[in-house]
């Protein structure tokens, strides 16, 4: 049920919502105009605050439930990652942890040679569902420039 409402959060805010079916929410989704189409979001972050509005909005839970939701949701994407599992989600991308191993760098003021230690760091590989709607926001941007 969490995961299915990340999903939920995640398509609001790429211009992707569920098809209500029989009573019940199905599992396929529709476009629909992206909130980036409608409104100046330029410049614009998302936060914690923005996802909870848009589960409060989507699926009617209260603002304090919403927000409950919203951080069991981010909590559990951390522990599936601090567990060096990926978190994957339908038509948005996959979040991963990549070991990095230890190397040698340089500073760049004094060109002093040191030993950077290895350490792990958190990588996104986009859908091709997201990367194509951006490609098609950002062409769509350059045609009216035009």
């Amino acid at each position: 049920m969490i995961i299915y409402l990340a999903v939920i959060f995640f398509h609001h805010f790429c211009g992707l919502t569920p098809v209500p079916t029989k009573g019940r929410l199905s599992e396929y989704f529709h476009l629909k105009r992206c909130a980036l189409e409608s409104e100046d979001m330029s410049g614009k972050t998302i936060t914690r605050a923005d996802l909870t509005e848009a589960v409060y909005q989507e699926v009617g839970l209260s603002r304090n439930e919403s927000a409950e939701l919203v951080e069991s949701v981010l909590e559990q994407m951390v522990c599936a990652l601090e567990k060096g599992e990926n978190v994957k989600i339908s038509s948005f991308g996959s979040f991963g942890v990549r070991d990095k191993g230890a190397r040698v760098g340089r500073n760049p003021k004094t060109g002093e040679e040191v030993t950077i230690a290895p350490r792990r760091v958190l990588v996104f590989r986009p859908s091709h569902v997201l990367k194509k709607k951006i490609n098609n926001i950002l062409s769509q941007g350059v045609k009216s420039v035009l």
